[in-house]
C-alpha cells in the first residue's frame, strides 16, 4: 500500500511527465507546420472541406450524404463551393480556377481540365492543362518538365493512391480508415493560363498533426502549398 508521502511524489512526476509530454507535442506541431515555409510558396493551413458530410450514419453533427465539391485558384485563394446546380454552371466550365477539390472527404484532387468527362471543367475552356507527379521532396523539385512530358501526361486525378505506382497523394487503411499522406510526392501543374506550378498535398486532418490514430480526428481540414511562376519559365526553385 502507498503511503501518502508515496503518492504526493507519484502525482508529481506524472504532472511533470504530462508537462513534459504536451511541450514536446505543442513543439512538434510547431516544427511540422513551420518546415514548410520557404519564403516563396503559399501555404494553406486547414483549409476546411464540406465538414458537415459524413460517408456513415449516426455521426454527430454530420449528414450522411455526398460531399460537396469546392474549387481553389491559386492566384488568390479563393475556395469556390459547387452547393447548388447553379454554382456548378456558373463556375465548373470557366478558367477561374485551378484545382477542384471532389469526392469522400473531398479528397479526390482535380486540375481543370475540359477533356476529361469527369473532371469538374469537362467540355470548359481549359484545354491546355495537365498534371505530373514528381516523385522527389517538393523543395527539390527547380524546373517544371518540358511540355512534351506535359502532353503525353495521363494523370487525370490525384486522389487514393492503391499502389506504389499510382499517382495518388495519400494512402488509405482500410482497416483504420485513416488517409497518410505519401513524402516525397510533388505534382508539378501545367494550370489554365498557361503557367507552371508545383503542389503538394500535406495532410488532411486538422492540425496537420504528424500521425493520426483517431478515427474521429476533425477532417477534412487541408494542408497543402504550391508555387507558381508568375513569369511564364518553368523555373520553379523555391530554396
Amino acid at each position: 500500500m502507498k503511503t501518502s508521502k508515496t503518492i504526493k511524489k507519484y502525482d508529481l512526476l506524472l504532472l511533470l511527465f504530462t508537462a513534459v509530454f504536451f511541450a514536446s507535442c505543442s513543439s512538434n506541431e510547431e516544427d511540422n507546420s513551420s518546415s514548410l515555409t520557404d519564403g516563396k510558396s503559399t501555404i494553406i493551413s486547414d483549409l476546411a472541406g464540406d465538414t458537415g458530410a459524413s460517408m456513415g450514419g449516426n455521426t454527430d453533427g454530420k449528414e450522411q450524404r455526398s460531399f460537396h465539391t469546392f474549387l481553389f485558384r491559386f492566384s488568390d485563394q479563393k475556395q469556390i463551393w459547387l452547393h447548388t446546380k447553379a454554382d456548378s454552371l456558373q463556375y465548373m466550365k470557366t478558367n477561374d480556377w485551378d484545382i477542384a477539390f471532389t469526392g469522400p472527404y473531398n479528397s479526390e484532387v482535380f486540375v481543370n481540365n475540359s477533356k476529361y468527362q469527369y473532371n469538374p471543367g469537362y467540355e470548359g475552356p481549359a484545354s491546355k492543362t495537365a498534371v505530373l507527379l514528381i516523385n522527389d521532396a517538393y523543395k527539390n523539385v527547380t524546373e517544371a518538365p518540358a511540355d512534351t512530358e506535359f502532353d503525353k501526361s495521363e494523370i487525370t486525378k490525384i486522389g487514393w493512391s492503391s499502389s506504389q505506382s499510382s499517382a495518388g497523394w495519400f494512402y488509405y487503411s482500410l482497416s483504420s480508415h485513416i488517409m497518410q499522406a505519401i513524402p516525397d510526392r510533388t505534382y508539378a501543374i501545367r494550370l489554365p493560363n498557361g503557367k507552371y506550378a508545383k503542389l503538394q498535398l500535406v495532410n488532411a486532418y486538422k492540425g496537420n498533426p504528424p500521425a493520426v490514430t483517431d478515427l474521429n480526428w476533425p477532417a477534412p481540414y487541408f494542408t497543402f502549398r504550391y508555387y507558381v511562376q508568375n513569369d511564364g519559365t518553368k523555373n520553379l526553385n523555391t530554396k
